[in-house]
């Protein structure tokens, strides 16, 4: 495996770390501040708002740069912004660092998506961008659970001590190991922002923002869900993360292999499909300790298959703009985040219990179905008019 690659996963752990560790120590961090557990979600959101401001912003500068200085620079950002975490005197700083830690995750997966599937070999693209995420499935397996027992254990503010120190790793690796590529700014900016003008683009990111945002409803209160639904204390949540992030890992696998086996439309239906019956699993069984162990690794692993598909399926679409197609991508998956993570602590508002988010998640995996048919139908009646 080419060192360029693992630089680039280490950063998807770094970010991977960044995003999905809120969520297990949510409960330690409400209660450190003083604040609700469902107020304390919006940690999450605020994250997500920094990826959407960030995502498109950033990418619209990098393309005048070669793409190791870029990534250095979104390294160098993430490390900064979390450290940063770890000093916040209350809850509104705290909202603001998660903000600006958002801002460079992803314009760095917008970047590094290209840059992986210029090195990759001819017909491994996805397997190549695959690794690059393997990264945030790695976070789930380790870096969240040893996250989330420092922050239950210790102080949440040690995590984020971990997740500096990582995005200075991530920063070193990409100094020495990524080669220097010419920059890719032969097509316009005018030219690549013409991508929003097709359809078939918006449908993409619908697809993205709703249909993945089933994930969020389930991930977002999964501490909550794991003690007062499951019945389990809170000092066994980190060790119930790896099952998560297991499966994570071989849903990442699955879907590279998928990605590059099958057209990505038609996979992603029958995944979301997958997903809606599993979030229903989720809200009628997680009562039972045993089953809900077992849903907490099939709902990780069907969630990480959706990612090489749909970075593909933007790829098709985005012809001479893939780079704000991919950072476009990321801006959806955290759009995704924060509409799960709103939407589904309002049932929570409302007084129902930690497993009624999922309920909102079927909802969110079953628009994803739409959205992907709709798709699906104007790819077809295109194939029908160049056949005349």
């Amino acid at each position: 495996m080419k060192k360029s690659l693992l630089a680039l996963a280490l950063g998807g752990l770094t970010i991977g770390i960044t995003e999905f560790v809120m969520m297990g120590i949510l409960p330690d961090v409400a209660a450190d501040l003083n604040v609700s557990i469902p107020i304390a979600g919006y940690l999450i959101s605020a994250y997500a708002l920094g990826v959407v401001i960030g995502a498109p912003l950033l990418v619209v500068v990098a393309r005048n740069y070669p793409p190791k200085k870029t990534l250095l620079i979104l390294a160098g950002m993430l490390a900064f912004f979390n450290s940063l975490s770890v000093v916040v005197p209350n809850y509104g700083f705290f909202v603001l660092t998660r903000l600006l830690s958002g801002l460079p995750h992803g314009a760095f997966f917008g970047v590094g998506a290209v840059v992986a599937s210029r090195l990759a070999e001819k017909g491994k693209e996805a397997q190549a961008i695959s690794i690059m995420f393997a990264g945030l499935t790695i976070a789930n397996l380790i870096g969240v659970p040893i996250g989330t027992f420092i922050g239950h254990h210790l102080s949440w503010r040690y995590t984020f001590i971990l997740i500096g120190i990582l995005g200075v790793l991530t920063l070193v690796s990409l100094y020495f190991w990524m080669p220097n590529l010419p920059s890719n700014d032969q097509v316009s900016m005018k030219k690549q922002m013409r991508l929003f003008t097709k359809i078939e683009a918006w449908l993409v990111i619908l697809i993205t923002a709703i249909g993945v945002g089933g994930l969020f409803c389930w991930i977002s209160y999964i501490a909550p869900l794991l003690t007062d639904i499951s019945g389990f204390s809170a000092t066994s949540v980190p060790y119930i993360l790896i099952l998560a992030g297991a499966g994570m890992v071989v849903g990442n696998m699955i879907g590279g292999k998928l990605a590059d086996t099958f057209q990505p439309d038609r996979t992603l239906v029958v995944l979301f499909l997958l997903m809606a019956l599993d979030l229903v699993m989720v809200f009628l069984f997680s009562y039972n300790p045993y089953v809900s162990l077992f849903l907490v690794f099939s709902t990780g692993c069907i969630s990480f298959t959706f990612i090489a598909s749909i970075q593909m399926l933007m790829i098709q679409v985005a012809v001479g703009a893939e780079m704000i197609a991919s950072a476009a991508i990321q801006a959806s998956f955290n759009i995704g985040n924060a509409l799960g993570a709103f939407l589904g602590g309002l049932p929570l508002v409302a007084g129902y219990s930690y497993a009624s988010p999922n309920l909102v998640g079927i909802g969110m995996s079953l628009m994803g179905v739409l959205f992907t048919v709709l798709f699906l139908q104007r790819k077809q009646r295109a194939l029908k008019l160049q056949s005349i």
